[in-house]
């Protein structure tokens, strides 16, 4: 009676096992930050850029832009899409009407550009029942962990950029002017309520690629 109890149990732990096998996700080499993270710092980027003021560097103007006071190059990594900033500031000044200089020798006024932060901040809001890790020896080797069951959840993410330009004379090294700080920010925010009704707010992408977070 014994062994057939044994037997049983077994055969129970592995069908089990195969039920779990089944619902295995396996998980491909990614980049250190997911397509959505890329989106928010870029979307924030844009956002602070158009919010620029650029008005002190008159059209037809020949500027040189300045980058190596733009944290994120060279050594510092700590800075998300340096390259992408600095792009998307020479596009903004050019169709302000100002006349790109190859170096700082053809160029009437120097622009330097600055960063004071590009990067996502992340806060969720859970309700209901999270995912749990119960050991069951001996027939597994490592926690079943259950899915998390959500009343109510919030997963929100928000992309977080400031950027600055001056200017100043090449000659003379005078200041001709500054566009002050710039913010700009963008939003992707994922809601579940009683498991079964999710849906996203968010302004990194058109609201058809949208369902690719789900």
């Amino acid at each position: 009676m014994q062994a057939a109890s044994e037997r049983y149990f077994r055969i129970l732990a592995l069908s089990g096992a195969f039920l779990i096998a089944g619902c295995t996700t396996v998980t491909m080499t990614e980049p250190p930050q997911t397509s959505t993270e890329q989106l928010l710092v870029t979307t924030a980027i844009d956002d602070a850029i158009e919010k620029m003021n650029v008005s002190s560097i008159a059209a037809g103007t020949r500027i040189f832009v300045d980058t190596s006071f733009f944290d994120g190059t060279g050594r510092d990594r700590t800075i998300l899409f340096p390259k992408y900033a600095m792009g998307a500031v020479r596009e903004r000044l050019l169709r302000a009407g100002a006349l790109m200089a190859d170096d700082k020798q053809t160029a009437d006024v120097i622009v330097e550009l600055r960063t004071g932060g590009q990067s996502v901040d992340h806060n969720s809001l859970f309700v209901g029942i999270p995912s749990i890790s119960i050991p069951i020896p001996p027939y597994f080797t490592s926690p079943v962990t259950t899915p998390e069951l959500a009343l109510f959840k919030r997963d929100r993410k928000t992309g977080v950029a400031k950027l600055a330009i001056v200017a100043y004379g090449r000659g003379s090294g005078a200041f001709t002017g500054a566009s002050g700080a710039a913010f700009g920010s963008s939003n992707h925010t994922e809601y579940t309520v009683l498991l079964l009704f999710d849906w996203i707010n968010s302004d990194i992408e058109p609201k058809e690629l949208q369902s690719r977070t789900k």
